[in-house]
């Protein structure tokens, strides 16, 4: 059998976004049109910007966020920006255009009550049967872990942040 999958990437280790990141270059690989979108992240230059710009003709990437939320100092523009990024996610997700559409840092928005759960959880329940659906992010509500198909639990066992390494361009970033 064959179908769609809702795939979800969480936990308080790395490689959330990281894990997505390969599977949206693999489905690339093998000719599948990804969208990616990052609800989170904002103006940094990630490496994986300039990465995926390589496979521009199929994958769609579209960072939406406005930097980290928790540090903001103006929460109703980041919910606004939130609406909106959901809005090109439910759009990506009822189209037919998309074999792969990744919800990149999603968990923070129902986190934070930036979208509601409810309708999340009937928009992907609705999806068409053969799109496959990648939500990453810290503390992933029960419902979205109980109705995904796969999750990964991503815990850090040691890290060199404790060792006093800062984030290195190309490893972190």
């Amino acid at each position: 059998m064959k179908k769609g999958l809702l795939i979800v990437n969480t936990g308080d280790g790395k490689g959330k976004t990281t894990a997505a990141l390969g599977m949206a270059m693999r489905a690339a690989g093998h000719g599948l049109k990804v969208c990616f979108i990052q609800f989170i992240k904002g103006s940094w230059q990630y490496g994986e910007l300039d990465a995926v710009k390589k496979f521009s003709d199929t994958i769609d990437f579209h960072v939406m966020g406005k930097g980290f939320t928790w540090k903001s100092d103006d929460l109703e523009k980041d919910r606004a920006a939130a609406r909106d990024a959901w809005g090109l996610a439910q759009a990506a997700m009822t189209g037919d255009k998309y074999q792969l559409v990744v919800l990149d840092e999603f968990t923070y928005l129902l986190m934070y009550n930036m979208v509601d759960l409810q309708p999340v959880m009937e928009t992907l329940a609705a999806r068409p049967k053969d799109l496959h659906v990648v939500v990453t992010g810290r503390a992933a509500p029960p419902a979205l872990i109980e109705a995904a198909d796969l999750v990964t639990e991503m815990q850090p066992v040691k890290h060199p942040l404790q060792a006093g390494v800062t984030a290195q361009k190309g490893i972190e970033f």
